[in-house]
């Protein structure tokens, strides 16, 4: 393999043909080199490791390159979700953590995140400075490794749990006294992933009535993917209109990222239920702070924040910017659309578990239900809805479309006058009645995203059919 490149959100590839043991072992030394040469060996690092297909094995095979490399090691001893080895990694005062993971991809996948010491994701100069060790180490073939065994004689080496502290910490964020005397039925699908058996445990101990699917160990996902969309939620919708129960909570295979259903079966997005959480939050705690989110998702954010007196930045998207807002801003929450949060007092990273507990916390405190709590915040904001449309072209199309974007500046988009144009992250269009598109290339695929929020279907689908023809996006959908 000649290059190994660092995504959005890590390392990903099909096992066996690029995922394989001696490629782990050349990403492990990379992270090694990068470790030792920014002075963290001292404080260890943290292994995790997700359900797929061997990924115990693979967490094994880093950890004998780390203590080979001196680096004192802490493996988490079972299954860890990315939130929980990031907490372990503050936990620990650690140097820096490591998730064997390909969070929501197809099962034929797994994958290597790197979490930096401040435990949340890392920064692209990170990345980039552990990509530099990854091409050295492919140039000089030098892997050095230890027996875990010796390691451990040598304390270098050690096994480690952290649930119980994890759940500790979760639930002084979520305001347990709500959950007293009130008993709300929920369905809890961690989706086979790394999420199985958290919800359900945490939930049950606040005292709601749990039913669970999906929360075992399958490599395979049930054959599909990990990935909580609508789409393919459809046994969780199917079960909560069974159970008669009040919310269904999805996580995504590393537990990172969330999906609701309503008590009705219908799925609610993280756009809309992160406004509900904001405003929740803005009735329930004492915060001051800004609020922060990627340019792709909702601006209702926007409107809760500016009706409590709270200043809103934006970011690119990809929640390591939203992590570094929280962390050098002072935010009180970070969200994108896809279906990444986090709050104030807990670490830089998005967590679906702590999410979905903040969601029934939502239900708990007020009694009644997410469409109940939607028709009301319209009624108090304003209406909206969203959307984000994934365009596949063809790697010749990819460079021809990329250009016409970058040259996109409207003055008028469905009638109405352009207000202001953004490069933040691809090209984000912001008009007079408020609605908006942003149209941004994956970077790492052959994919184009677009989001258009506005105020009724209506007009959502009127801009979303100008940009297509626009830039060239409507024949490929």
């Amino acid at each position: 393999m000649s290059h190994i490149k660092f995504g959005t959100d890590g390392w990903r590839a099909i096992i066996a043909r690029d995922f394989t043991f001696a490629n782990c072992r050349v990403v492990a030394q990379g992270i090694a080199a990068y470790i030792n040469s920014s002075n963290l060996s001292k404080k260890g690092v943290v292994i995790g490791y997700d359900n797929r297909f061997m990924s115990r094995e693979f967490a094994d095979e880093c950890a004998r390159v780390l203590v080979g490399n001196g680096i004192k090691t802490f493996l988490i001893k079972k299954v860890s979700p990315t939130p929980v080895t990031a907490y372990a990694v503050h936990l620990r005062g650690a140097g820096g953590g490591l998730v064997i993971t390909a969070s929501h991809n197809p099962a034929e996948y797994n994958g290597i995140k790197y979490i930096p010491d401040y435990a949340g994701p890392a920064l692209p100069d990170i990345t980039d400075a552990i990509e530099e060790e990854i091409a050295r180490v492919l140039e000089t073939e030098k892997i050095y490794e230890l027996d875990l065994s010796e390691a451990a004689e040598l304390s270098l080496y050690q096994e480690i749990e952290v649930d119980n502290e994890y759940i500790n910490h979760i639930l002084k964020l979520v305001k347990v006294e709500y959950f007293k005397g009130k008993k709300v039925k929920v369905v809890t699908n961690p989706m086979f992933g790394a999420g199985v058996g958290y919800l359900d445990r945490i939930l049950g101990e606040l005292g709601c009535d749990v039913r669970t699917i999906n929360n075992h160990r399958d490599v395979l996902f049930g054959g599909t993917m990990p990935e909580p969309v609508s789409r393919l939620l459809g046994d969780l919708k199917r079960a909560v209109v069974s159970y008669n129960a009040d919310v269904g909570l999805a996580l995504d295979g590393d537990a990172d990222r969330f999906g609701i259903v309503d008590n009705s079966g219908h799925f609610v997005s993280a756009n809309r239920l992160m406004f509900l959480l904001l405003d929740h939050l803005m009735n329930t705690r004492n915060w001051r702070g800004p609020v922060c989110r990627s340019a792709g998702t909702s601006h209702m954010l926007d409107c809760v924040a500016r009706g409590n007196g709270l200043n809103i930045i934006e970011t690119p998207v990809g929640f390591k910017y939203i992590s570094e807002a929280m962390r050098e801003k002072g935010c009180i929450m970070g969200c994108e659309e896809s279906g990444g949060m986090s709050i104030s007092g807990h670490i830089p990273e998005k967590d679906g578990i702590l999410a979905s507990l903040l969601a029934v916390e939502l239900l708990v405190y007020t009694g009644k239900t997410l469409q109940e709590l939607t028709d009301e915040f319209n009624h108090k904001y304003g209406y909206s809805c969203s959307e984000r449309i994934d365009i596949k072209v063809t790697p010749g199309d990819h460079q021809t479309i990329l250009e016409k974007i970058q040259a996109f500046n409207p003055k008028t988009l469905g009638g109405v006058k352009v207000a202001s144009v953004n490069d933040i992250d691809g090209r984000k269009i912001l008009l007079d009645d408020g609605s908006w598109t942003l149209i941004r290339s994956s970077g790492t695929e052959p994919v184009f995203r677009v989001y258009v929020e506005a105020e009724n279907e209506a007009r959502l689908l009127e801009v979303k059919e100008e940009v297509l023809n626009m830039v060239g996006l409507n024949r490929h959908i």
